[in-house]
């Protein structure tokens, strides 16, 4: 994060044990002069908030006020924290902090008093392995986000991961699958987005005022970024010129801070890669990358160390040049539909090359219908109807080049039914 006139970050351990070295709170200068600070700690920690009202950023265990001047929350330092938002009733004289196992707790910005109120996994009821990655607050409500997703979660189509939100009285459960991280841009649009996914492709749910959560989906780029241990970490930045960059399922994105007519369109994919980026923000005109390359999981790589890989200096535009956009995914894998509902919209624009695969259990043939939002707005036209026998199995090629913001399928029977969308 740039404050009090350089670069901060903070570097982690993979877990609780803080016996790493090397790790901790660092800031770069104008000279590109890298320093420890005293203050440092070794910890897990991957938040940060610019608290206005009090001119402080908060990143890790730490209080940096605007002459960069450090306070640390000493009964924060041994909590693996993911998430810092504001308060929504003391927006001027408190935060939220958010640790991986579910801690959620209020911190003083003055006075830095930490009070635990909720253990998220009672509360949504989280019955394994925590992962919480996330938190944002906007429109009334604290939004969080767990990205729990193992092996044996892939069958069901379900996970402990969570989507889910408190309005400061009571907690509700949105999603019960992997989500990632939270984005707005603040100030200039309403939208708030979630970024997520299931195994039929990555998930872009956006709440606004007017319409509540609205669910769209979007290609999977890689498959190695499903697993909770291996979805470190997908982010929404604002990044130069007023623009939200968005890093889901191995690929980047321009996404729109503004909405019209309580849609979202206009949303760009710039390349695949299989970088693990742990944050990004604009310093200098430069865009900053973190790595987190080289992340040992008591796997057969003896040699790896600490989850670093330095920083990454460059462009915004230099992002065209790491891998044209490609992915899959679709609004169904082997989903319950039901005749005559529509499918989740799925984003079509920006890839050039498109298949559609399409296969039921019905034991009569189904006519899938082929609808199309070309302008973004939610006006859907019909593009094309596809017959799948009894038990059987069609797919159908795109001219290339075909681009519409979303498309979505509607069954003529009640079924269970796969369409996964080819993009290459």
């Amino acid at each position: 994060m740039p404050w009090a006139g350089r670069l901060w970050f903070v570097t982690y351990v993979a877990h609780t044990d803080r016996s790493g070295g090397g790790t901790g709170l660092f800031t770069v200068d104008d000279d590109f002069q890298l320093t420890k600070h005293p203050a440092s700690v070794v910890g897990t920690y991957a938040n940060r908030l610019i608290h206005k009202e009090s001119d402080q950023l908060f990143i890790g265990p730490h209080a940096i006020d605007i002459g960069g001047n450090v306070r640390t929350i000493e009964a924060l330092v041994g909590v693996r924290l993911t998430a810092t938002c504001r308060h929504l009733d003391d927006e001027a004289g408190k935060v939220y902090f958010v640790g991986m196992e579910g801690e959620f707790f209020e911190v003083d910005v003055q006075t830095l008093e930490v009070k635990q109120l909720y253990d998220l996994c009672v509360e949504l009821g989280v019955p394994g392995v925590p992962h919480f990655k996330d938190a944002y607050t906007r429109h009334g409500r604290v939004v969080v986000v767990n990205n729990s997703y193992f092996e044996d979660d892939f069958p069901t189509g379900e996970s402990q991961g969570r989507l889910a939100e408190w309005d400061g009285t009571t907690w509700r459960v949105l999603a019960k699958t992997q989500f990632n991280t939270l984005g707005s841009a603040n100030g200039m649009g309403p939208a708030l987005y979630a970024v997520g996914q299931d195994r039929a492709s990555a998930l872009f749910h956006v709440f606004l005022p007017e319409t509540g959560w609205k669910v769209y989906r979007l290609p999977k780029s890689t498959h190695t970024q499903d697993h909770a241990y291996t979805t470190e970490w997908p982010r929404i930045r604002e990044v130069e010129s007023e623009r939200l960059l968005m890093d889901a399922s191995g690929m980047f994105y321009e996404l729109p801070p503004l909405t019209y007519a309580n849609s979202v369109w206009g949303i760009r994919p710039i390349a695949s890669h299989l970088r693990i980026v742990g944050d990004f923000c604009s310093w200098n005109g430069l865009l900053v990358m973190a790595g987190d390359q080289t992340t040992p999981i008591h796997d057969a790589n003896p040699v790896a160390g600490q989850p670093q890989a330095n920083l990454w200096f460059g462009k915004t535009d230099d992002l065209w040049q790491w891998g044209k956009p490609q992915g899959w995914g679709g609004p169904w894998w082997e989903t319950e539909v039901e005749a005559g509902r529509p499918s989740d919209p799925y984003l079509m624009t920006g890839f050039e090359h498109k298949c559609l695969h399409l296969t039921h259990n019905s034991d009569s043939a189904v006519e899938f219908t082929l609808e199309v939002d070309f302008q973004g707005t939610g006006q859907w036209r019909r593009y094309r109807t596809i017959t799948v026998e009894p038990h059987g199995y069609e797919s159908y090629t795109f001219p290339t080049g075909f681009s519409v913001h979303w498309i979505r399928l509607i069954p003529s029977t009640s079924c269970e039914a796969t369409a996964q969308l080819l993009y290459t």
